[in-house]
């Protein structure tokens, strides 16, 4: 049994009293087990589901009668409700208790699952997936702020690599689950596989996990909260359908920019200067580690995500995968992850590696495998063709998330643990998102531009194309000119793919420097 002891902190000053009691939360035995157990369930929850439906979007839109435009809101309300709640958690657990609110979000993230199954309307269906990435949002962040507080100093290492075996494992896998339930199922089964998950973690979280300070009655700081979600969720917006409505070009888009701009800007001065209780405490980014880590985590995102945003669309277009196969490409990268992560955890907490030395081989080996997989991505391609630049992705990622973890926690005080996984885990999902917009916008860009140039040669001069079209009836035959633009068309769009590919790997080669701005954790005596 633990004792509680007091740990200074600050108060804001609109509160006359001192601090509240901070207890103390370090587990052992049965008990780590099961809060870990729980923890990483709801992790594994939240990050499954935010790529398990990628792949059965053609069905549910079919199912639904729903245009690819409109089923890109069935992804695009659970992405904005996920980035408007992440950076308030820090203050809803102060305001209800962090147990409290970690098994609310559990049991609405569960609930709002089952309606999605069950939803037999777009609108329905849309409105569900918000209510799931409001209790979504409230789980990852969270999550990584208990692992570090329940699990003693000299575990730490461990903590992190739990916690990253979730956050990189989950969307990683959830291409394959959502291929294998749709094909064999139905896509209602995507969201109704949550259900024993959820409650399983909800059970493990309401029995076991305790608060490290009592909930506290703080002021609401209402223009604050409203700038964030309207500021967020018009730039969330802007990403998701700039290319649909063809960016700048579009009225909406324009002013999705402009509103996001404002807000943003005056939620950044409100909560520096006007709230004087701030929902969220963007002071904490005056830390030059935890600001370094938080835009390495936005590069960890769009290396994680683009990816798998675009490999399965690849793979089942152009190559004909199942959703099932699909899925199983992606599973190179995780199996090298799951092998490898606990070393690498190891190796950090050892301190015999500088973490810039491995966090910095890992963004290179990262950056190498995007450019390998761009070399690869071609129209005869097979399912082990992606295997080598996959693992080596796989290899760079174990290096990168306990280090970069344990660097960033490490320069905080344990009271502002939340704080900076809040700001870390808002990077990288906005990283995510805005590789989704840059990296679809690229796929049919680049694929005009292929076409137009690849048409240009395609030349009856060529010997191979007039043999092409001659055996297909000649140039004049309907049949022969749509079979040639056919090839054409897979050929720009396989192009546009390597192009994606390649720049994700230029961009993170880019965002190498950062790591030199991390600074070694301290050891603290236990």
């Amino acid at each position: 049994m633990t004792t509680a002891a007091a740990v200074p902190g600050g108060r804001p000053a609109s509160q006359a009293a001192g601090p509240p009691e901070r207890r103390s939360v370090i587990e052992s035995g049965p008990r780590l087990a099961f809060v870990t157990l729980g923890v990483l369930l709801a992790t594994l929850l939240e990050l499954i589901d935010t790529t398990i439906v990628n792949v059965s979007l053609p069905y549910i839109q079919g199912n639904l009668g729903a245009s690819q435009e409109e089923g890109t809101f069935i992804v695009t309300g659970y992405i904005v409700a996920n980035v408007i709640v992440i950076p308030l958690t820090p203050w809803l657990q102060r305001r209800f208790g962090r147990r409290q609110y970690y098994l609310a979000s559990i049991l609405i993230f569960t609930f709002a699952s089952l309606m999605c199954g069950l939803s037999n309307s777009l609108e329905s269906l849309v409105f569900w997936r918000v209510i799931q990435g409001l209790g979504g949002g409230g789980l990852i962040s969270t999550s990584q702020a208990i692992l570090r507080e329940t699990f003693p100093p000299e575990k730490q290492a461990a903590a992190q690599a739990i916690f990253s075996v979730g956050v990189i494992i989950g969307p990683t896998i959830g291409p394959v689950l959502g291929g294998v339930l749709t094909d064999q199922l139905s896509w209602p089964w995507v969201f109704f596989v949550n259900l024993p998950v959820g409650l399983c973690a909800a059970f493990l979280v309401g029995s076991f996990l305790r608060n490290p300070e009592p909930p506290q009655k703080l002021a609401v700081d209402g223009v604050g909260v409203a700038l964030l979600a309207i500021g967020l969720g018009a730039l969330q917006y802007m990403l998701d359908q700039g290319q649909e409505k063809d960016w700048f070009g579009s009225d909406a888009i324009v002013a999705s920019a402009a509103i996001a701009a404002v807000t943003l800007g005056a939620f950044v001065l409100w909560e520096l200067f006007g709230a004087k209780s701030p929902v969220v405490d963007l002071r904490i980014l005056k830390n030059k580690t935890v600001t370094a880590g938080s835009l390495l985590g936005a590069c960890l995102g769009v290396s994680l995500l683009g990816s798998l945003i675009t490999l399965p669309q690849f793979v089942q277009s152009g190559l004909g995968f199942t959703a099932t196969l699909a899925g199983e490409v992606i599973l190179f990268r995780a199996v090298t992850i799951m092998i490898l992560t606990i070393p690498s955890a190891r190796l950090a907490a050892s301190g015999k590696v500088s973490p810039v030395v491995q966090i910095g081989i890992g963004f290179v080996l990262l950056a190498i495998s995007n450019v390998w997989l761009a070399a690869v991505t071609t129209t005869d391609a097979t399912f082990w063709t992606f295997f080598p630049p996959l693992a080596l992705s796989g290899v760079g990622l174990a290096q990168i998330f306990v280090p970069i973890s344990l660097a960033v926690f490490g320069s905080v005080q344990p009271r502002d643990v939340p704080k900076a996984s809040a700001m870390f885990n808002l990077a990288r999902q906005l990283g995510g998102s805005i590789a989704t917009a840059v990296l679809i916008t690229i796929i049919a860009r680049q694929a005009a531009v292929h076409q137009t140039e690849l048409g240009a040669r395609a030349s009856l001069g060529v010997a191979p194309i007039r043999e092409f079209v001659d055996a297909r009836g000649g140039p004049n035959d309907e049949n022969a000119r749509i079979a040639l633009n056919n090839i054409i068309v897979g050929q720009a769009t396989t192009l546009a793919y390597a192009d994606t590919a390649r720049f994700v790997g230029y961009l993170t080669f880019l965002f190498v420097p950062l790591v030199f701005f991390l600074r070694k954790p301290k050891k603290k005596p236990g």
